[in-house]
């Protein structure tokens, strides 16, 4: 398999920083062109510091950080500092970044990325609130046909909201946004909350990652320490899940992920359905597919994976 040349578009988020991780440490399928910042779990002004702390973590400071859109497109922000604490990344005692922002906006590093790498060989990988890839095509419409594929996490069908009761936070936040990307024409494997709430941090799983010993190791250990008290208060379940890291996982091993082609359509207009991904799973419309919409994870060939990446960093 040849390397992937990716944007990582993120609003960091204890599960964000575990996927960019992952991506970082692992060269041999995943190129890393640059990180653009979102706000979304917390303020742009914290996601953009967020990307910069992980990056150094990982001894990447190579890795251009940009900051994107600070606010959605028509609607007012929403965060999740109840899920992430006040700084998007409670838990570990993380140093504030050395490295400074990359010069410019997140969006125009998009657009100028993908204007100037060969046609089909850069996909993005948005691990929040779609606001920045939906403004790169508002903006630069030319480049939607050379997005080789576009991999995300956000949405749901069975599983439906974890925000409100029809609706997954990244869609919810910016749901015009996500009209526009889900509309777009790109092709799009969508990693929802039907997938990512299979792939559950037990107890077992975070002492793997904190007996690696390392800055990495400990630090994902008690990123999930902190976050994972409001899953299990919610749901009952046994961890927390790790959604975003679930966008690289595919990237790397997507014999790990199985789903259907369906049509995925974006409620804009409901106050009661705001922001729900309305999956045709069981294809009882005429709609035509849009989207590869993921429905299960081998929970344990993930974190296998999980694991041995970070082991690396």
């Amino acid at each position: 398999m040849s390397v992937r040349k990716i944007i990582i578009d993120t609003d960091p988020g204890q599960d964000d920083a575990v996927a960019i991780l992952l991506a970082l440490a692992s060269p041999e399928e995943i190129e890393v062109l640059g990180i653009t910042a979102v706000a979304g779990n917390v303020p742009l002004h914290l996601t953009e510091k967020n990307a910069r702390i992980v990056c150094e973590l990982a001894g990447r400071t190579d890795v251009p950080v940009y900051a994107g859109c600070d606010a959605p497109l028509e609607r007012p922000l929403v965060t999740a500092e109840h899920v992430h604490g006040k700084t998007g990344l409670d838990g570990p005692d993380l140093p504030d970044p050395t490295i400074t922002l990359a010069e410019g906006h997140g969006v125009d590093f998009i657009i100028d990325t993908l204007r100037a790498e060969p046609a089909g060989t850069v996909t993005l990988c948005p691990l929040g609130p779609l606001t920045n890839i939906a403004q790169a095509f508002n903006k630069a419409p030319d480049i939607i046909e050379k997005v080789q594929e576009i991999v995300l996490m956000g949405g749901a069908y069975f599983e439906v909201g974890n925000i409100t009761p029809a609706a997954e936070f990244n869609i919810y936040v910016d749901p015009e946004a996500a009209k526009i990307v889900f509309g777009a024409g790109c092709p799009i494997t969508v990693m929802p909350l039907d997938v990512t709430h299979k792939a559950l941090v037990t107890k077992d799983r975070n002492d793997a990652f904190r007996a690696l010993g390392t800055k990495v190791g400990v630090a994902v250990a008690q990123m999930t320490d902190f976050f994972e008290r409001f899953d299990k208060e919610k749901y009952g379940s046994s961890g927390a899940p790790l959604h975003d890291p679930c966008v690289t996982a595919y990237l790397i091993r997507p014999d790990l992920f199985t789903g259907r082609h369906i049509n995925v359509e974006i409620e804009t207009g409901s106050e009661l359905t705001l922001g729900m991904t309305v999956a045709d799973w069981w294809r009882v419309t005429d709609r035509a597919p849009n989207a590869m919409f993921m429905g299960d994870i081998d929970a344990q060939g993930f974190f296998d994976l999980l694991t041995e990446r970070l082991a690396r960093l």
